[in-house]
């Protein structure tokens, strides 16, 4: 038996068998992610590039998740978990079958490059809506869930996780090829770096993303400061570059001045695969003597490993068999409607929530993202079988009257022009004067806030210039408001958003994924209870935010911000009250007595914040702990979360984690233990005090 094909051997070893059969040239054209086949050793063919942000994306048929923003909202390891479990058990069903008929075209494969988990520091960047947040806690915790869903704990790896965009990265789009992102050593580890560093030691990610841009001045994907941070967390996995951003180091960044020194750039920093077509220049740049031979097979060994550890040279695998019909099967799309309904955020609520729909005879649903199938899936999406747009949701849950209008386009742009930008206004007043309440539906989709490239936004490729509706939907919302008509806003987007209008109720619903509809319409007649938190905060003017080029951490997150906040990060209601009690801290666990005093049954989100004393502790205070609790009606349970030793560490200047004094204060409550926090939730944060 040829080595690389006997199982008892070590992953390496076996791709190191691979490696050493390949001449220098057939190692340097696996280096590529549109791999070409290997003829003498009946290796077939491999195209690197899949995506699985939420769901399998770009492939086809597959179960949609909220994006990944939406997830964040739920603060709920198991469901985010559940979520990449499900996502990498499609991706090897539709491997499978596609593999048997002769397809292994880009998107079809088993390396998932997700999750996306930047940092997302100012609410303007379009690609927000990929991430887990703004919080390095969050995101680390719910990274990792994801990562350990997709890759499973079997044999081989289900499917390969990828962590992106490694490290400093979240815009501004139009400028990402030559921007250089400059961060010092604090905002470093105590930001950006975290998510990345639980991802390999935690998760065992498989591979690691560079981004476009420079870090310091050095290209992210032949950073030296990076990749040591890499080979110093024990990094086991291989390297790729984002798509073409090798060649910004000649045409943008111009630290070299040709594709083969880019290419040797690169390679000799440890970037093992190349999405792009720069590496095509690898042996222009090893006859150049500008890499070596060895380094080469050094890249090809490691990409050669995953594919090992993915069981490609495996006469058989556990997940051969697994047949086509689970994807997009009923028990996926109930998880995906659980995540939807717990994803969705009720940031203000009169009263008129829920709706009783026995006092009410007509239903107007107004605004271009009530019919909408784009406001449902965000970006890096797949297809669904079955699409339930809000109107529709609502459609199926009422059985009175449902009226509907577009009300305005989602937005003006140079060619539609502002007359007919406008031209639905009359009706939606119209069907506003003519219905009991009415359900707004606006906000953004992928064609406007997104990734360079991908977006029709002429403003800001992808970004958003400022956090307010677009035009023609702000003379819709005024327009529908001045009717007196009760009016509940649903905003779709990935981001924050200040609607600025004093509405009955106000939900933000991201992009909820296939079964939004449905999840909305549960939440609006009171079948589920809200129970989404905020990921990020909400600011009122983005004016007063830094500009945002600026990477200071300073006057971003809830970790730093004063003042200018419209809703506050971890903040969102739900039709009951939750109070808490009895909080107590020892051995590393905190608990806290949890009890739901209303008169709905609810889940909540139990959040626990630490605050030291130390000049070098946030300004604010930090996540360090969160819990999702199902709790009935006057039911009481006590929740228990770890505390881990980085709590209480503070980073001084110079990057470096210390713990100063050893008096901190610990608080536990549905918010933040901030004043607004507890002001819009009503209820108080415990605290006590700790020695350590």
């Amino acid at each position: 038996m040829d080595k690389y094909k006997d199982k008892s051997l070590s992953p390496l070893e076996r791709a190191e068998d691979i490696t050493q059969r390949l001449t220098v040239e057939e190692a340097a054209s696996q280096l590529k992610y549109d791999a070409p086949k290997v003829e003498k050793l009946g290796i077939p063919e491999y195209n690197w590039w899949s995506e699985g942000l939420h769901g399998v994306a770009r492939a086809g048929t597959a179960t949609m998740f909220p994006q990944s923003i939406g997830m964040a909202a739920m603060f709920d390891e198991d469901a985010v978990f559940r979520a990449g479990e499900i996502t990498s058990t499609e991706a090897r069903a539709k491997y499978n079958e596609y593999s048997a008929h002769g397809d292994r075209d880009i998107y079809k494969g088993l390396t998932l490059w997700s999750p996306n988990i930047n940092i997302f520091r100012d609410p303007r960047w379009g690609r927000g809506q990929e991430t887990f947040g703004e919080d390095p806690f969050l995101t680390a915790r719910l990274g990792v869930a994801y990562t350990k869903g997709l890759q499973g704990d079997g044999e081989v790896l289900r499917t390969a996780a990828c962590a992106k965009h490694f490290a400093v990265h979240s815009g501004p789009e139009a400028t990402r090829h030559e921007f250089d992102a400059v961060a010092g050593a604090k905002d470093m580890e105590e930001t950006y770096l975290p998510a990345f560093e639980a991802l390999v030691k935690e998760a065992k990610v498989e591979s690691v993303m560079g981004a476009y841009n420079r870090v310091n001045g050095e290209p992210a994907c032949a950073s030296s400061f990076l990749m040591k941070k890499l080979e110093e967390w024990g990094f086991d996995g291989h390297f790729v570059s984002d798509c073409w951003a090798i060649r910004d180091f000649h045409t943008s960044h111009h630290v070299t001045k040709t594709a083969p020194e880019s290419a040797a750039m690169a390679l000799k920093a440890g970037c093992d695969l190349n999405c792009g077509n720069t590496y095509l220049h690898l042996l222009i740049a090893y006859n150049e003597g500008l890499i070596t031979e060895e380094e080469i097979r050094r890249s090809c060994t490691k990409l050669m490993r995953t594919r090992v550890r993915l069981g490609m040279f495996d006469e058989s695998t556990e997940f051969d068999k697994l047949d086509y019909s689970i994807v997009s099967c009923e028990e996926h799309k109930a998880h995906a409607l659980k995540c939807s309904e717990n994803s969705m955020v009720l940031l203000k609520n009169k009263g008129i929530l829920p709706l009783d729909a026995s006092k009410l005879k007509t239903i107007g649903v107004i605004g271009p993202n009530a019919d909408s199938r784009p406001a449902l899936e965000g970006n890096y999406n797949g297809t669904a079988d079955r699409y339930i747009t809000f109107l529709e949701g609502i459609q199926d849950a009422f059985s009175g009257r449902v009226l509907y209008s577009l009300g305005s386009h989602l937005y003006k742009d140079r060619a539609m022009g502002l007359a007919m930008a406008d031209d639905r206004l009359a009706e939606a007043k119209i069907i506003a004067e003519h219905s009991d309440v009415v359900v707004l539906c606006v906000g953004l989709d992928a064609t406007i806030e997104g990734e360079e490239g991908d977006t029709g936004n002429e403003f800001s490729s992808g970004d958003k210039n400022d956090l307010r509706l677009p035009e023609a939907q702000r003379k819709l919302v005024k327009a529908v408001m001045e009717t007196g008509t009760p009016v509940i806003i649903v905003t779709a987007a990935g981001s924050a958003l200040n609607v600025e209008a004093d509405c009955d109720a106000l939900i933000q619903a991201w992009y909820p994924g296939q079964m939004g509809g449905k999840a909305l319409a549960n939440i609006l007649f009171g079948k589920v209870s809200p129970s989404g938190k905020l990921p990020v905060t909400f600011y009122e003017n983005a004016d007063l935010l830094p500009d945002f080029s600026d990477y200071s951490m300073k006057g971003r997150t809830y970790r730093y911000c004063k003042g200018n906040v419209l809703y506050p990060f971890g903040f969102g209601l739900t039709y009951s009250t939750v109070e808490c009690s009895d909080l107590s801290f020892a051995d590393g666990k905190a608990k806290v007595t949890v009890t739901n005093t209303g008169n709905y049954d609810t889940d909540e989100v139990v959040q626990f914040y630490i605050k030291g004393t130390g000049a070098n502790f946030v300004p604010n205070h930090n996540l360090c702990g969160f819990k999702r609790v199902s709790l009935k009606k006057g039911e009481s349970v006590t929740v228990e979360a770890d505390i881990c030793e980085r709590a209480f560490q503070s980073v001084d200047e110079n990057g470096n984690r210390i713990v100063e004094g050893n008096e901190f204060t610990l608080f536990a409550g549905v918010s933040q233990p901030d004043e607004l926090s507890e002001k819009l939730s009503g209820s108080k944060c415990l605290s006590v005090k700790i020695n350590i």
